[in-house]
């Protein structure tokens, strides 16, 4: 854990230069808008220890495997999001010398994430080897009032010296992939243009044919002065820039302001990208800096009107979920079905920047309670989409009759992880596919998803774990063996509990819509199953048979659902057994060792306990929480938000406020220390579920909201908004009392603390706070 950056609620502070910082700090200050993303690179150059990266959303490349790819049923590649174009860049040479803080003295050092208002900002004074000395004020951002385009002003104070000074504003296509396989380049040039103060370069992806156009416009000022110069203008491969030398005198300062229109061919035809890239940059150049700016922070303070999270009395945790809630807004807008949510968001290349499971489970209940019901929408259709390329994927595993095995990692639909006990055996994730139609339906109403769309993907998963599953005479059960869950400390386990029970689960529930949807739409019905070939009672029947005959592996004595076959006959260690020299483990240990110890990676059952709480009674969540937790290292940053609400619900405030930290600040105090890869984005939205789900006791059943909120002992009052079929909810707790505000003209169905109230349009309730538990 690196704890350099400074508490504070709305920014994230960087004081003080230490270049082994400097890669966790790229990823933390990261920016992006929904359409592209950047990691916090300098504008000037830089030769020491960092991690370039520019990304634009849904272009990528598929890069061929380098082990596994020939085994029947494995992926031929894995689908990496590309860094492109690099459009920040300024560079700057005093008398012939690049500026660069990897060969200079640094007097002063601060870089300010400005949360509230959406902009990076980096000062330092620096000396070169020639003993001058310089002062260095950057601001930049990613607009999301317009999408297409970024702005950055640079500028430089001479402190002690007069010189030549040359700028180079430029755009560099010329750039890789850190991750790649084989070092290969992904990108090739179509075209380059460097002109009197602009340029552009457009170019290509191999294999995918995607093409980025990114553009550039600049202006120079000396001491509030526009520089008319004529620029020497370089044009390479990949490459456009314009340089401009000027005399500096000492005290005298420079300004850079450079703008970037950035656009993909997902948006434009090929031959209107230079020109939409052109125009992109000359309206943000018309516009201005600091209009922009303003628009900027316009745009943020709207987001953070309905989604801000305010905690009294605790700086971390408030600046925590205010972290996580921007760089979640800052990856997707939801504007856009064809794009998801990766891992790393616009921060990193690490897992590819595909969508895993992670966004059904963990992204879609913040989108549906944050957002306009269409943003999450756009989540279900994206899968719902990509259900032909998931019947292919089970057909090369050997499936049939219209089975569906959604991917583990992915960009098309199509399968592109590599590893083969995720592959072939972390199926679990269908489970979160089916789960995620469920959960959008319950907390929108919005029934009519089954019928247009929801029941086809959930007879392809039901058709799936119906072949997968086998009948033990032995058992005179059914069960599935070969399989991961997702604790990935353990592979090729049988009968994992979790993925029995949401197997289960998925059965059941694709029953129930085939009756619903047979009810409300017969038409559609019918013309439904005649084009995928559902019979009916012949399958259902089947279902029923595997539902109500599945083997749940259960101790007796110890009144736990066992995570897997033989899980019991391990060494029973738990983590405080362990030296912390050994943490993480999966940085100091054997894989091997780490599959033949107890230690689980992250919440196994305990998931299936908290999608399905409802099903069990808490004495029996308590056993399986009071026995697993204690044996979770909690090594994937998915794992403290899942403890977090059951610890909640079970009174558990310490573990509960422990967790909470944990996955709130997972990244900015580095506690997996792994940040340097990019941010956690997806299980920033699990920090948001741990914050509402957790201490606010969200539910939603049978209609109706609930709200069941407790105060932790260190905080003195906290309060969150929601959106729930229409309205638009405050809740504010403090030590005294909850209370409920409807800011909308829609009236909400709620159940607080176990009371059934009517809150009317722009009505309030509160409610005293000894109600919790």
């Amino acid at each position: 854990m690196k704890q350099y950056l400074q508490h504070n609620e709305w920014l994230i502070i960087e004081e003080g230069w230490n270049p082994a910082n400097q890669r966790i700090s790229e990823s933390n200050f990261s920016l992006g808008n929904g359409r592209f993303g950047q990691r916090a690179n300098f504008e000037e150059d830089y030769t020491g220890d960092s991690l370039p990266g520019n990304y634009v959303a849904g272009i990528y490349y598929p890069d061929k495997t380098r082990v596994g790819w020939w085994k029947n049923g494995y992926p031929e590649y894995f689908a990496k999001v590309l860094n492109a174009a690099n459009w920040i860049g300024i560079r700057i040479e005093i008398d012939g010398v690049a500026l660069d803080l990897a060969h200079c003295e640094v007097r002063s050092f601060r870089r300010i994430l400005h949360m509230q208002h959406g902009y990076l900002e980096r000062s330092f004074v620096a000396r070169m080897k020639s003993g001058q000395e310089v002062e260095v004020k950057a601001i930049r951002f990613c607009s999301i009032a317009d999408d297409e385009t970024g702005a950055i002003r640079y500028s430089l104070k001479a402190l002690n010296f007069g010189a030549k000074l040359e700028i180079t504003p430029y755009i560099d296509g010329d750039v890789v992939n850190q991750d790649a396989n084989y070092d290969e380049k992904f990108w090739k040039e179509v075209a380059q243009h460097a002109g009197t103060d602009a340029g552009y370069v457009l170019a290509e992806t191999k294999k995918t044919a995607f093409q980025v156009a990114t553009a550039m416009k600049f202006g120079i000022y000396v001491d509030g002065k526009k520089v008319e110069a004529n620029p020497y203008r370089l044009e390479k491969e990949k490459y456009a820039s314009c340089t401009v030398q000027l005399d500096l005198e000492e005290g005298q300062t420079v300004v850079v302001e450079k703008f970037a229109g950035i656009v993909s061919s997902l948006n434009f035809e090929k031959d209107q990208l230079v020109g939409a890239s052109q125009g992109a940059a000359d309206r943000a150049y018309e516009l201005g800096f600091d209009a922009m700016l303003q628009k900027q922070a316009q745009a943020w303070e709207a987001k953070w009107a309905e989604a801000d999270i305010i905690i009294e009395g605790d700086v971390a945790a408030q600046q925590g979920i205010r972290f996580n809630i921007f760089q979640l807004y800052q990856t997707y807008t939801g504007e856009d079905e064809r794009l998801n949510i990766g891992p790393k968001g616009f921060t990193g290349e690490k897992y590819g920047g595909s969508t895993y499971w992670d966004t059904e489970a963990y992204c879609l209940p913040f989108y549906l309670a944050t957002a306009d019901p269409h943003v999450a929408r756009n989540l279900l259709i994206y899968r719902y989409k990509q259900l032909g390329k998931a019947i292919e994927n089970a057909q090369k595993l050997g499936f049939k009759d219209g089975a569906a095995l959604y991917p583990m990692v992915t960009m098309n639909g199509e399968e592109c992880h590599n590893e083969w006990e995720i592959t072939f055996e972390e199926i679990h994730r269908n489970g979160a596919i089916a789960y995620a139609i469920y959960d959008f339906i319950r907390y929108t109403g919005e029934k009519d998803y089954l019928v247009d769309y929801g029941l086809e993907v959930l007879i392809g998963i039901a058709r799936f774990w119906a072949q997968r599953v086998h009948f033990s005479e032995r058992k005179q059960q059914y069960v599935m063996h070969g399989v991961t869950g997702p604790n990935e400390y353990e592979n090729n386990v049988n009968n994992n509990w979790y993925t029995n029970y949401i197997a289960i689960w998925c059965l059941r529930y694709a029953a129930e819509a085939v009756d619903y949807v047979k009810e409300k739409a017969p038409g559609k019905y019918e013309a439904l199953t005649d084009r995928i070939k559902f019979h009916e009672y012949t399958e259902t029947g089947h279902w029923k048979e595997i539902y109500s005959q599945m083997y749940l592996p259960y101790d007796e004595q110890l009144g736990i659902f066992v995570q897997q076959d033989g899980f019991l006959d391990k060494d029973l260690l738990t983590v405080d057994d362990l030296d912390a020299s050994q943490r993480p483990i999966n940085q100091k240990w054997s894989w091997d060792r780490i599959l033949r110890s107890v230690f689980i990676k992250q919440a196994d059952v305990l998931q299936g306990l908290y999608f399905f709480e409802d099903h069990f009674k808490e004495d029996a969540i308590l056993r399986n929480f009071d026995f697993y937790e204690p044996r979770t290292v909690h090594e994937s940053s998915l794992s403290p938000c899942v403890h977090v609400i059951l610890a909640s619900k079970l009174g558990k405030e310490e573990k509960a406020y422990e967790m909470y930290l944990r996955t709130a600040r997972l990244d900015l105090d580095d506690y997996n220390n792994d940040t340097e890869d990019g941010c956690h984005i997806t299980s920033m939205a699990g920090t948001w579920m741990s914050f509402v789900k957790g201490f606010g006791g969200l539910r939603v059943y049978n209609g109706r909201l609930h709200l069941r909120p407790f105060l932790p002992s260190n905080w003195t009052g906290y309060s969150f908004s929601i959106r729930f079929r229409g309205s638009f909810l405050n809740i504010r707790v403090n030590r005294e009392e909850v209370s409920v505000k409807n800011n909308s003209e829609v009236v909400a169905a709620l159940v607080l603390f176990g009371k059934e109230l009517e809150l009317p349009a722009r009505g309030e309730i509160k409610n005293p706070l000894h109600h919790t538990k």
